[in-house]
């Protein structure tokens, strides 16, 4: 990664460490309040670069039983993008799951990550607020997968 005040404040801004954790954090609470299970940890690689691109972002879903597959069919040119988007994006997950870490926002159990956010902590500005929302909504949904390799494979991510 580039050092903090090397990089574009626009980028900053959306790659801020502290707004990844809290999107991972808000994804696995929901996981988990819906699951009963912690979230897989390569999940949070896929939950950022969706909720965080506005594109991607605003043609989400409302509803958690609408199968990904069918959102992919649906959404064949930005699912098309997303493999790319998600590598691009590995190092910045990686550097919010570390925030998260060193301020409590996240825990790792093994292969699975436990989000801790406190009510009201997660200020409401720009998108912001549309974005953890929308993480949330992204933690709910992902339960109804078999695997996480079911999730990587539809939307295109390799390994």
């Amino acid at each position: 990664m580039r050092q903090w005040s090397d990089r574009v404040p626009a980028v900053a801004d959306l790659l801020n460490p502290a707004l990844i954790a809290a999107v991972i954090a808000a994804a696995a609470i929901e996981y988990n309040r819906r699951d009963a299970r912690p979230m897989p940890f390569e999940l949070a690689f896929l939950v950022v670069p969706l909720v965080l691109h506005r594109n991607t972002r605003q043609s989400l879903p409302i509803r958690v039983d609408s199968h990904l597959a069918k959102w992919v069919t649906s959404n064949e040119v930005l699912a098309a993008g997303f493999g790319a988007r998600a590598k691009t994006l590995v190092e910045p997950v990686r550097e919010g799951i570390r925030f998260g870490l060193r301020h409590g926002a996240v825990e790792l159990n093994g292969a699975h990550i436990t989000g801790h956010l406190r009510p009201g902590r997660v200020a409401e500005i720009g998108d912001i607020g549309d974005i953890v929302h929308k993480a949330r909504f992204v933690g709910r949904w992902f339960t109804q997968l078999e695997s996480p390799a079911t999730a990587f494979a539809l939307l295109g991510v390799e390994v």
